[in-house]
This record gives C-alpha cells, sequence and structure tokens, in this order.
C-alpha cells in the first residue's frame, strides 16, 4: 500500500469507529449491532480500492468493538474478519466489469435474503422468532419486509439513475451477504466455545440462531450502503477531482 493509502485507510478506521460507536444507538441482536455506519467503509472502497475498504473497516470495527464490548476475541472472530472480506469484496467487485455472472449472484443474496427474512418470524421459526428478538412475528415481519423493501428500491434507483455505480450496486448486496454470513457463523461459533456467566454471552446460543443474526446484519445495514455511499463518493470526485482520476489509475494498472 502506498503512503497515501495508509494514511486514508488510519483515516476511515477512525471515522468508522467514532460514527459506529455514535449511530448504533445500544440496538442489537445476538451482539450484533444496529449498524448504519456501514456506508462510511464503502465510499472508501469506492474511492481508494478494496484494501483500503477492507482494512479501514477491519481496524474501525475492531476499535469500536473494544470500546463497546470490551471482547477482543468475539470482534476478531466475527466483527474484522466479516468486514474486511464485505468490504475488500465490495472495493474489488466494484471495480470490475459489470457481467451477468455478477448480475446474478447479486441477486441470488439478495433474493434469498428478502425470502428468508420473511419466512422464519412467520413460518418456519415463528417461537424462536419472538423468543431471539422479544418482538411479535407482527413486528419482525414488518421490521424485516421492510428494510428489504428498501433496499430493492434503493437498488434499482442506482441502476437507473447511477449508471456509473451500477457495479458498486451489485457488490455491495455480494459482500454485504458474505459479511452477514461469517458475522452469523462467528458469533454462533464464539458462543459454544466461549460463553461463561460473566461473559457476553450467558450460555452458547442455538443454531437456529444463525439465519437471524444473517437477516438482522444483511437488512440492517445494506439499505444505508446503498443510500449513503454512492452520493458521498460523487460529492468527494466533485470535491477532489483528482480521485476520479487516481481511481481510474489504479483500474487499469489492475488490468
Amino acid at each position: 500500500m502506498k503512503t497515501l493509502e495508509v494514511a486514508v485507510t488510519a483515516i476511515c478506521a477512525a471515522v468508522y469507529a467514532v460514527v459506529g460507536y455514535i449511530t448504533s444507538f445500544g440496538l442489537t441482536f445476538g451482539g450484533v449491532a444496529f449498524w448504519p455506519a456501514a456506508f462510511i467503509p464503502g465510499v472508501f472502497a469506492i474511492l481508494f480500492g478494496p484494501w483500503v475498504g477492507g482494512a479501514g473497516a477491519a481496524i474501525g470495527i475492531f476499535i469500536r468493538d473494544i470500546a463497546y464490548t470490551h471482547d477482543p476475541f468475539l470482534s476478531l472472530v466475527a466483527g474484522v474478519t466479516a468486514n474486511f472480506a464485505a468490504f475488500f469484496l465490495i472495493g474489488y467487485l466494484s471495480r470490475t466489469e459489470l457481467n451477468m455472472k455478477k448480475i446474478v449472484v447479486g441477486l441470488a443474496i439478495g433474493s434469498a435474503t428478502i425470502l428468508v427474512g420473511l419466512l422464519l418470524p412467520t413460518l418456519i421459526l415463528p417461537n424462536e422468532s419472538t423468543t431471539f428478538t422479544s418482538f411479535s412475528m407482527q413486528v419482525t415481519f414488518i421490521l424485516f419486509s421492510s428494510l428489504m423493501v428498501v433496499s430493492l428500491t434503493l437498488f434499482g434507483v442506482i441502476w437507473k439513475y447511477w449508471r456509473e455505480f451500477r457495479t458498486f450496486g451489485v457488490a455491495a448486496v455480494i459482500g454485504q451477504g458474505i459479511g452477514a454470513t461469517i458475522v452469523s457463523i462467528g458469533v454462533w461459533g464464539y458462543s459454544q466455545l466461549f460463553f461463561s456467566p460473566n461473559g457476553y454471552f450467558k450460555s452458547p446460543i442455538p443454531a437456529t440462531f444463525v439465519p437471524f443474526v444473517f437477516v438482522w446484519t444483511f437488512a440492517t445495514e445494506i439499505p444505508f450502503v446503498l443510500l449513503l455511499a454512492p452520493p458521498v463518493a460523487k460529492a468527494c470526485y466533485l470535491a477532489f477531482p483528482f480521485l476520479r482520476t487516481y481511481r481510474m489509475t489504479k483500474e487499469k494498472g489492475a488490468n
């Protein structure tokens, strides 16, 4: 990584940690916070590429987790790995040509998440849904379905009006899907090995918990990534035109 990339990685990590700490509002599900700050490393991934986005997100989430949960091992198992994978993929895929394979994968992840999010609290695991979320089936259904409808609408807006960010939209769905998978499995696995009465998890969580964490993580992050990252990145391009030239140079070098 060049000097500029190291510097902006540090900036990304610092901003991500602070904004994430402030905007989570103490809302968590199974140790996974409500996370509108996910758009921040998305912006850096657009502007500076996969390594800056991935490393900045990993370092930033680790700082935030230490401040909030005081559990570095849980952060390393779930948060750090998931954030690095998600935003590295977003930075990498958004700089490659849009092809049918990427479109199909992105739509498949989004469609599967919507389907699982709608069926889990109503047909598949209604009792577990009430136990895990403390919400009624109706509230959980409305919450997840609303978030998914918003995400699909934003994806359509990007596809129609922000043509230069079309690949980013697909990359965001794929990256967030992979990240949510790592988080859900990592949190479940951690609870099996490291729970204690005085620790973060009072007892091992059941495997049926995994799909709920996946849907929660994906559904509470992807709307903010799709809504905020493209316009913020575009504003940065307008304010600092050299960033667009820098990106084009990096893309040519990668190809």
